[in-house]
């Protein structure tokens, strides 16, 4: 006599999706990603048509230009010298030039124009906060080069205004109270420009 086949009992998928979505949620939630590395930047306001006719009034010994082409390779124009200087792969040799051009410590005519300004807390200080330092990269250039050129240009700002602090303040900047980084700020304005990427070739 044959044997009846069992039936398999059917199994019940009528909460399937809604354990799929409590779980998809709970790894949203529990799961932490990766974020990419950049630069904390506030972009400015647009211009008024008087900040616009300002800056096509720059002089060029204010400027200091720096270039990145596609392969990675730094030039540097300050005026110092003629021309653009090669710093090869070399951005910390950036840190020590953008001090010397923000300094400007023995007033060359080639570097940025020093002037008498009152700081609250500092009194009357020559300085040359109408410098401005000029970035420009290629459409290729690698973001890990621009990355550590950025970072030696925020190094030079930052052991700058340590060193002011610790002349005037006799503290590091972070050390101090709001008043007083606002002083430092103000002798030592942070003016790193990015111009629009162009084309230079790989060389």
């Amino acid at each position: 006599m044959a044997k009846k086949k069992r039936k398999v009992p059917g199994l019940n998928a009528s909460s399937t999706a809604d354990i799929s979505f409590i779980l998809l949620i709970f790894f949203l939630i529990t799961t932490s990603m990766d974020t990419d590395i950049g630069l904390a930047r506030r972009l400015p306001q647009p211009p008024e048509d008087e900040e616009v006719k300002q800056e096509l009034k720059i002089k060029e010994r204010n400027v200091m230009e720096v270039r990145i082409n596609a392969a990675g390779f730094l030039w540097v124009k300050d005026g110092s010298e003629s021309g653009y200087v090669d710093l090869a792969h070399n951005p910390r040799a950036l840190r020590d030039r953008a001090k010397a051009f923000i300094l400007n410590e023995q007033n060359l005519s080639v570097l940025p124009e020093k002037h008498v300004i009152n700081i609250d807390l500092l009194g009357q200080c020559y300085l040359t906060d109408k410098h401005v330092i000029s970035v420009q990269t290629d459409r290729g250039t690698p973001y890990d080069m621009y990355f550590m050129v950025q970072n030696e240009l925020v190094a030079a700002y930052n052991e700058l205004r340590n060193d002011l602090s610790k002349e005037k303040f006799h503290r590091l900047y972070d050390a101090l109270t709001d008043e007083q980084k606002v002083a430092i700020r103000t002798y030592f304005p942070q003016k790193i420009s990015e111009a629009e990427p162009k084309r230079y070739g790989g060389n």
